[in-house]
């Protein structure tokens, strides 16, 4: 809770809100709110242009530097792993570390934090990049749909390593014959459907970001 507190007031603009658990209570038959916690302004504890190179510097760590497996596509992701080797009876245990991840997005306009940590982690290199910012990527890429967040304007983009699975921009082929269409789209696998020798629609749609080797469905006309 209190790395969620202190990391919300270091991207929101600066402003240091008390937390709180449950949003609202309400009545299972009725539906009347029982209770409700609102938001409840502490203070500022860093200026807003403090806030915004805050943003864009964890920003950086997930889409160049130790993050970049949190980096969800399509959307700015910001966050900051950590690795801590454990103490027992005043001195550090040998193997034994707590390897965490916390991030928000989108990072020009953050709308939710999330906080990974895991305890020990067994059978994988024990760092937050590796063991806690995958597990991240896949809660926040659920929570993009539940809440509905909005695709923002393009960030920074990550910076692809051999063993990345490269994402792509899909080009626009509608009103293309078939061979040009081809030609374009020469990194992904293609189906088509209907007849004729004119692209009519194309799904995913142009603009998308897939990986390389996506199937692309070609209506013609």
């Amino acid at each position: 809770m209190q790395q969620i507190t202190a990391v919300s007031a270091a991207i929101n603009g600066g402003k240091l809100f008390k937390p709180y658990i449950v949003k609202r209570i309400m009545d299972p038959e009725t539906n009347n709110i029982i209770l409700e916690n609102k938001s409840n302004f502490v203070r500022n504890v860093i200026s807003e242009d403090t806030s915004k190179m805050v943003r864009y510097a964890l920003e950086s760590v997930v889409a160049l530097g130790t993050g970049r497996n949190a980096y969800v596509e399509n959307y700015r992701v910001g966050g900051k792993t950590g690795t801590a080797q454990k103490v027992s009876n005043g001195r550090y245990m040998v193997g034994n570390y707590i390897t965490s991840f916390i991030g928000f997005l989108p990072s020009d306009n953050p709308q939710i934090v999330i906080y990974v940590a895991i305890d020990n982690p067994k059978g994988i290199s024990a760092y937050g990049g590796t063991v806690s910012a995958p597990i991240f990527k896949n809660i926040a890429t659920d929570a993009i749909r539940a809440l509905n967040i909005s695709k923002p304007e393009i960030g920074l983009e990550k910076e692809y390593r051999y063993f990345d699975v490269k994402f792509v921009t899909v080009n626009d082929v509608i009103g293309y014959n078939v061979s040009d269409a081809i030609k374009i789209l020469k990194d992904f696998s293609l189906e088509y459907s209907g007849s004729g020798n004119s692209v009519i629609s194309m799904a995913p749609p142009a603009g998308s970001r897939v990986p390389v080797g996506s199937t692309i469905r070609l209506m013609l006309g």
